[in-house]
Formats: structure tokens, C-alpha cells, sequence
């Protein structure tokens, strides 16, 4: 049975999400999960030793042994100790506290450099259970992690690169070290998974770029490495199970001038317009405030939202929504209602004239 990750809090500086009548983020985000490698073939002796040792409190002897057997000279023997300590950290904080303080964590680390894909598959998943505990993440991240996981992200086995963005997003729950990530060359790579992943890679890259969006420099640095693009590609696609995490990540980096032209220039203005005609509430909530945001100090980019028919659906959203999602609708059909100097049309080359 896997580990459910808590959701992260995403009432983020500046993301007034609360103010979308939309509630938090997290029911968006809330399927990242831990420890997704293979399990011991139940007929093993290792697994049932280790059943054994997880059923029993007795665990420090084992851990001890295994935290020896990862700076082994045999790599087999180091696999064999990545995937019990990743186990082990799996369902069981006392175990993840244990394993930390015996030293686990520098000798994981090295192990992400490894060569062999599968040695470096355990101890990046052994690190990502680890830092389900809070009480690790610093050592962690004092222990040189990012720079490994970052190369995992880039160079693993499938489930190295998901386990990989899911330990990022765990170290960026401490505001101190979203900066540090994003400076690391994590972020292009996340962009690359969210648009060429697997459907878990693709939720598991959206929702670490989400935590790390937060931070000014890491929205810029998102759109610089083209996620505008596979976003606007998520939300135009209804039925991809993808189009709410999207939208929050969208929202985050439309907070931004280099987002909103982004979107803009990606064809974003469109999507939007059909999902506040066709989305689910919550889609809807979310898409009226994007155009919101992009609208509020744009006289071009009302008028191509206005073009697009946006006018009819908002209206029917600001007689069916909650109170506060009316008033999000009402003050975007204001704005697009509002006469435009000379009257003329906005075209797509207006957006390259744009702060």
C-alpha cells in the first residue's frame, strides 16, 4: 500500500486562492505519491524478515547493519540495503527518524550519482520516504541532495525521475529551499517531465512546480523553459484528468507579466473561454479568475477575450456561482463591457508590445 502524501499548504505569498472561492489547492494536488519501486517477491526470505522487523519495535539492529551495507564495495549488497531502508521508511515514521539518525542519509545521496540505474532508483525513492519526515528535510538538505536528485530527474528509470520531483516538492515544503531548487536546474526538467511524462510523472511534475512557483524567481524561470506551452495543452484537453492542476499552476504564473504574455501568445486566451463555458465548477471558478487576472490592466488582451464570446458563459457563471465567484465574473464582464478607445480590435501582435 503506498504512502499518502499530505498535501502541501497552497495559500502561497501572493496566491489568493482562498479568493477564488475555490477553497485551498491541495484536493488538486493531493495524489503525490511515496515509495512507487517494486516490492520483495513475497516468497523471499528478505521480505519476510523485513515484515517481521516492520511488525516488531525492534528495528535499530537491522538498520544499523543496513546503513553499513550501503557504503558496501559490492553493489549488490548496496541495493539490496537501499531497498530495505526505502522499505522500511515507507509506512513508518519512527523508522524514518531512525534511519536518519543512523546516518542513512549521506550514503543514499552518493548512491543517486550511482551508474546503476536500479541502485540509483532505491536511493532516490529511500530519500524521498525519508523525507516524509519533517525532522529530516534539513539534513537532507545540508547532506548536498538537490544537485543528485536534480541529475535522477534528468538521467533515471521512469520511476527514478517521478521520485525524484516528488523528494523536490517534499524539501520545497520549507520556504528556505524553494530558491535553492529552483536555482539548481530543477525546474526545466520539471517542465519537461509535465510535458512528456507518464500521467503520474505529469501530476507529479505539476504539483512540485507548483510549490516552487511561489517564489517570483521560479514563475520566471518556468516560463522561460516553455511551461505555458504543455499547460494550456493540459487544460485544453478535458478529459486529460489534468486540466485542475494545470489552472492552479497557470494561475500562480499569470501573477507575472512574462505569464500572462506567455499565455497569451500560447493560445491560452480560448482555452480558458471554453472551460468557464464547459468546465466543472471548479474549472470554471479558476479559468474566470486567469482571465481576470490577465484582463485587469490589459485593454488588448479584453479584447481578445471578448472576442473569443467570453461575455455569455460569464454571465451564466455570475448567476449560478458562489458569492464570491459572482463578483469574480461580474467585475471580468465589467471590464470586458468597458469601451475601448477608437474601438479597435486587439490582434495577436499586440502582445509583443505588452510590459
Amino acid at each position: 500500500m503506498e504512502t499518502e502524501i499530505p498535501p502541501p499548504n497552497y495559500t502561497y505569498m501572493g496566491l489568493s486562492l482562498n479568493d477564488l472561492s475555490i477553497g485551498d489547492a491541495s484536493s488538486a494536488f493531493s495524489d503525490c505519491n511515496s515509495d512507487r519501486s517494486g516490492e520483495f517477491s513475497t516468497a523471499s526470505s528478505q521480505s519476510r524478515r523485513l515484515l517481521l522487523v516492520c511488525a516488531s519495535e525492534n528495528s535499530d539492529d537491522l538498520i544499523r547493519q543496513l546503513v553499513s551495507d550501503l557504503e558496501s564495495c559490492s553493489i549488490d549488497l548496496q541495493r539490496q540495503a537501499a531497498m530495505e531502508i526505502r522499505l522500511l521508511a515507507k509506512n513508518k515514521q519512527e523508522n524514518r527518524l531512525k534511519i536518519a539518525q543512523a546516518g542513512a542519509i549521506k550514503p543514499l545521496i552518493s548512491l543517486i550519482s550511482s551508474q546503476d540505474s536500479q541502485l540509483q532508483e532505491y536511493g532516490v525513492t529511500a530519500i524521498l520516504n525519508l523525507s516524509l519526515c519533517d525532522e529530516n528535510k534539513e539534513v537532507i538538505m545540508v547532506s548536498g541532495a538537490i544537485r543528485p536528485l536534480v541529475k535522477a530527474l534528468k538521467t533515471g528509470t521512469v520511476t527514478a525521475k517521478e521520485n525524484a520531483a516528488c523528494a523536490l516538492l517534499r524539501l520545497s515544503q520549507v520556504e528556505e529551499n524553494k530558491t535553492a531548487i529552483g536555482r539548481s536546474g530543477a525546474i526545466p526538467l520539471l517542465v519537461y517531465l509535465l510535458e512528456n511524462g507518464s500521467f503520474r510523472g505529469k501530476k507529479d511534475a505539476s504539483t512540485t512546480l507548483y510549490s516552487l512557483c511561489s517564489v517570483k524567481e521560479n514563475k520566471i524561470r518556468a516560463v522561460q523553459a516553455g511551461i505555458m506551452k504543455p499547460l494550456v495543452e493540459l487544460m485544453a484537453d478535458l478529459g486529460s484528468g489534468m486540466v485542475d492542476k494545470a489552472a492552479f499552476v497557470l494561475y500562480s504564473l499569470v501573477s507575472i507579466p512574462e505569464g500572462k504574455t506567455a499565455l497569451v501568445e500560447e493560445g491560452g486566451i480560448p482555452v480558458l473561454v471554453e472551460i468557464v463555458e464547459v468546465g466543472s465548477h471548479r474549472q470554471k471558478e479558476i479559468a474566470a479568475a486567469i482571465l481576470l487576472q490577465i484582463c485587469e490592466d490589459s485593454l488588448p488582451f479584453r479584447a481578445m477575450v471578448a472576442r473569443e464570446g467570453a461575455i455569455p458563459p460569464l454571465v451564466a457563471l455570475s448567476q449560478s456561482g458562489t458569492t464570491r465567484v459572482k463578483q469574480k465574473a461580474e467585475a471580468l464582464i465589467d471590464l470586458l463591457r468597458q469601451p475601448r478607445p477608437g474601438n479597435n480590435a486587439a490582434s495577436p501582435s499586440d502582445v509583443s508590445d505588452l510590459a
